[in-house]
């Protein structure tokens, strides 16, 4: 049975390490360039050495290049993934197929999300082309994964946790066309989070100034035993631009939500070590817009965010009173010095404060602008949580089984760890009885059990000695530090490590023709794709293509539905108008929406309107 994954971002190597200790089985991170989050690369000596810390815990370490490469480029992107291969590395993420067309070193490739993963016949052509694993679109229905299983042995990665981008991933163009910064080059300056009135067509105002592309953060804790169920291989939290602290939090929540449920269906983790924190996970605690499940069960579940693209946080409910300097609030024993308040003003704007001092029900913050009684507060940062979130010192070990023994010419070692990989030591000592037999035992369970700075942990010491020796704490020390030598090169030994050799094959790719939206930057590409029987191809939005009138995004999310007239579920909250209706921005930008029901997607068509 293949063994299940809990994959954690880092955008540096802090936030590895952290991963690692609070229980990642692998991690994703940005090599120097070429990564889809520009602003999360790492020199090849902090990846090398993220990479030589994890696979103690045979974890793992993936690194992403997964943007699209001119043709300029592709030589360098090579020579870093042949850089990147020596230093260890365990799988590459990438986008650009013209990769497939280079001297590739043996690694495991990993088709990104930004592929646009989203039926079974596009993943059953990676998997015909080389791939080992495709990591799937944000916006697929349980039923959908389960039809991709069926036609697939690819290991499937699905996200269940962070930020959501209200397109499908590659096909979104928006950021590219306003202002030339790509998110398939990693460069998106995420136009979705900005604000937009809703216009008609003739030019009625019918929302305004409200957030409509931005939606919820993807939280499927609930959904994690359906998705195994499913299909689902590895269990991906969103986020290479967070930091330490939030990656503990999240990676610590889903370690235990995702342990539940191998428990109960005998299914094994994908590396090895236990962990203990220092806290207790929350993910209500730590950045979220508020979470849904988005559409892993359909259309149903609330999904926009509208109000604002930044955290709200938890509702320490309404205001009961108001004082010249604070007021009054039931659940106000929660709060502490520094915690961080917000609140929506009249005018629906999401304004902030912070708490100064707390007596009883009564605080005192900051600031007192546009507070009133009856308002809702929330507290978007809990300064006790994330203080002991900083200061934790969490640890993971993997637990081991020692017999000390007497050999012939002194005594030996012998450690034997949760994954059965044993190794021994000796020394070679004259031997001496113990004149008190009770304490050289505990000196030597003291000293055999002093693993605190490895990565192991001593469950079980049988001693095998027909007389208690008499040995020196520094003796004892050397014999458990070559013991420790011995088994941890026994494990890089015996971690488990899959090398892939990619051979060009031409299996016929699902489509005949590529527009744009087929993302080909360079020749490579597009020789790969004619390879597998596509005769018309399409240079990418981003070879310089004038994007007026062209498809920006395509989106399950839909405006229509969010504001309560879509055709199938109407409940008529937009007032009347005519079609099509615009988006407008703040810079005057319109954008057309055009509703395609019957697939059951909004499309964003980047237009000026007349």
């Amino acid at each position: 049975m293949t063994s299940i994954e809990l994959l954690s971002p880092a955008k540096d190597l802090e936030t590895g390490l952290a991963a690692i200790n609070c229980g990642a089985d692998a991690v994703y991170i940005g090599a120097s360039k070429f990564g889809a989050r520009e602003a999360a690369g790492n020199s090849l000596g902090d990846v090398e050495q993220l990479i030589q810390y994890a696979h103690r815990y045979w974890a793992k370490i993936y690194v992403v290049v997964n943007t699209l490469l001119r043709d300029d480029e592709i030589d360098e992107a090579v020579k870093l993934i042949h850089q990147v291969y020596n230093a260890g590395a365990d799988a590459l993420i990438i986008q650009d197929v013209g990769l497939l067309e280079c001297d590739l070193p043996p690694l495991p490739l990993f088709a990104s999300t930004q592929m646009h993963n989203h039926t079974p016949e596009r993943v059953a052509f990676l998997e015909k082309v080389g791939f080992k694993r495709a990591i799937l679109a944000r916006e697929l229905s349980l039923e959908q994964i389960r039809a991709i299983r069926a036609q697939t042995t690819l290991e499937l990665e699905s996200f269940i946790h962070g930020a959501l981008c209200v397109c499908y991933s590659g096909q979104c163009y928006l950021s590219y066309a306003n202002g030339g910064r790509s998110g398939n080059r990693g460069q998106c300056a995420q136009p979705c989070r900005h604000s937009y009135s809703l216009l008609d067509a003739t030019g009625k105002t019918l929302v305004k100034d409200r957030h409509l592309l931005s939606i919820r953060d993807l939280n499927l804790t609930a959904s994690l035993g359906e998705m195994l169920e499913a299909g689902v291989t590895s269990f991906k939290i969103e986020g290479r631009l967070k930091d330490a602290n939030y990656v503990k939090n999240v990676v610590g929540h889903y370690r235990r939500a995702l342990d539940v449920i191998l428990n109960e269906t005998g299914r094994e983790k994908a590396s090895s070590g236990e962990v203990r924190l220092d806290f207790v996970p929350d993910v209500n605690k730590t950045f979220n817009r508020g979470y849904t499940t988005y559409y892993l069960h359909g259309r149903g579940d609330r999904v926009e965010s509208n109000a604002t693209p930044k955290m709200s946080g938890e509702s320490l409910g309404k205001i009961s009173a108001l004082g010249r300097a604070s007021f009054t609030l039931a659940s106000a024993a929660l709060l502490h010095n520094g915690d961080g308040l917000t609140f929506f003003n009249r005018a629906g704007e999401l304004q902030g404060t912070s708490v100064n001092r707390v007596e009883g029900k009564t605080v005192y913050p900051a600031k007192m602008d546009g507070l009133e009684p009856g308002l809702e507060l929330f507290r978007n940062h809990d300064h006790a949580f994330l203080n002991q979130l900083e200061k934790s010192q969490d640890e993971r070990r993997v637990g081991v089984r020692a017999v000390f023994s007497e050999t012939e010419s002194g005594y030996s070692l012998s450690l034997r760890d949760d994954n059965g990989i044993q190794a021994e030591a000796e020394i070679q000592i004259q031997k001496i009885e113990a004149q008190k037999p009770d304490v050289a035992r505990a000196t030597i369970e003291k000293q055999v059990g002093k693993l605190g700075e490895t990565e192991f942990a001593l469950l079980l010491l049988r001693l095998d000695a027909v007389v208690m020796p008499f040995l020196p704490v520094s003796v004892l020390n050397e014999l458990r530090r070559l013991a420790v030598e011995a088994l941890r090169a026994a494990r890089l030994t015996a971690r488990p490590v899959v090398r892939c050799e990619t051979m060009p094959n031409a299996a016929p790719y699902p489509e005949k023709e590529l527009s744009y939206l087929g993302n080909v930057l360079n020749q490579r590409a597009m020789a790969f794709y004619r390879r597998h029987g596509v005769t018309r191809i399409e240079p990418a939005a981003e070879s310089g293509l004038d994007m007026h009138g062209r498809k920006v995004m395509t989106t399950r999310y839909c405006v229509k539905y969010q504001l309560g007239d879509c055709p199938r579920v109407a409940r008529n909250v937009i007032p009347r108008y005519e079609e099509p209706l615009f988006l407008l921005d703040e810079s005057g930008q319109h954008l057309r929406l055009k509703f395609n029901c019957k697939e059951c997607v909004m499309e964003v068509i980047y237009t000026q309107r007349a």
